[in-house]
């Protein structure tokens, strides 16, 4: 019976922080049409690299980030005996390592660029890395949906005992 009751706090651990890390993610695919097709260059700059947005972003969402995948995982050890919630707590575990690799591959490299760009004209390169920025969130979002909604199959794929 202790088991199944860290079991279950385990579990409820793991969805919430999948489920916190996931928010800020498809938060930003929600802003994402506007931004692209109605804000100006300028607009979008100030909002984006001015005035300090999304730095929470990185002071509470890279962690959780790390943890989305942390605690999948030690759930996965904890269902090894369970086949199938094995497999798909497995497969969320994966998911969101990938979705940081691709914020890292995508996001990361276009962050780099919007910390040099200074007030003034827009630079050259703004729609390229306007365009990386938005899409990179978009696919970190996707991955992380997949691995939410695969987390959360295998919870219930857990056995009543």
């Amino acid at each position: 019976m202790e088991m199944r009751g860290f079991l279950l706090l385990w579990s409820v651990l793991a969805a919430t922080v999948a489920a916190l890390s996931l928010g800020p993610s498809f938060a930003h695919v929600l802003e994402s049409l506007p931004r692209l097709t109605k804000w100006s260059p300028a607009l979008w700059r100030e909002a984006t690299v001015s005035n300090a947005q999304f730095q929470l972003f990185a002071v509470i969402g890279a962690p959780l980030d790390v943890a989305a995948i942390l605690c999948p995982a030690l759930l996965a050890w904890m269902l090894r005996g369970q086949s199938a919630a094995f497999w798909l707590v497995l497969a969320a575990t994966l998911l969101y390592a990938v979705s940081l690799a691709l914020w890292f591959g995508l996001v990361k490299p276009a962050n780099d660029v919007l910390a040099s760009w200074a007030p003034g004209p827009i630079p050259d390169d703004f729609e390229s890395i306007r365009l990386r920025w938005e899409t990179g969130h978009m696919a970190v979002t996707a991955a992380k949906a997949l691995g939410f909604i695969s987390l959360c199959f295998g919870l219930l794929s857990v056995p009543n005992r």
